[in-house]
């Protein structure tokens, strides 16, 4: 979906859309958390990619999902980091399952709000299976990003 990282004003790496994954980032910059979804057999995919694993299909269509997951995993990085993410461990990187579509996870960062810093949740109040919904994240003119928050602060 991306290729190698460009950086940010705040100094922290920033996705680099290809051309399957460009519809993604647009939506996010709407506010919409929206899936690939193959037109042929209705299989959401993730990352985007031109044809689907499933029917072999190239005809693709984004389909708005509600926003809403759970953490599937995580994990709290340790030193050696790069020093914009250093300057704000211990935060976290989660991994988040869909309710939409079970299938489909992706990548974020717990946060208690879109704006706030990596480090805003602490590490202990992270659990398998809490759900959260997407916030989308955007500095200055930039790639907005989709961010997680708890359901249940």
């Amino acid at each position: 979906m991306t290729q190698s990282g460009a950086q940010r004003s705040e100094g922290l790496l920033a996705p680099v859309p290809d051309e399957d994954g460009a519809p993604f980032f647009a939506y996010a910059a709407r506010g919409e958390l929206r899936v690939q979804t193959c037109s042929g057999c209705g299989e959401p995919r993730f990352p985007p990619r031109p044809c689907c694993p499933h029917c072999q299909s190239f005809e693709s269509e984004w389909i708005r999902t509600g926003g809403r997951g759970r953490i599937w995993s995580y994990v709290v990085p340790h030193p050696p980091l790069l020093p914009a993410y250093a300057a704000q461990a211990p935060y976290n990187v989660i991994l988040v399952e869909l309710v939409d579509a079970p299938r489909i996870r992706l990548v974020g960062n717990l946060v208690t709000a879109a704006d706030a810093a990596l480090d805003s949740v602490d590490p202990a109040r992270i659990r398998i299976n809490a759900p959260v919904r997407a916030v989308f994240h955007r500095p200055a003119d930039e790639i907005t990003v989709v961010r997680w928050v708890l359901e249940r602060p």
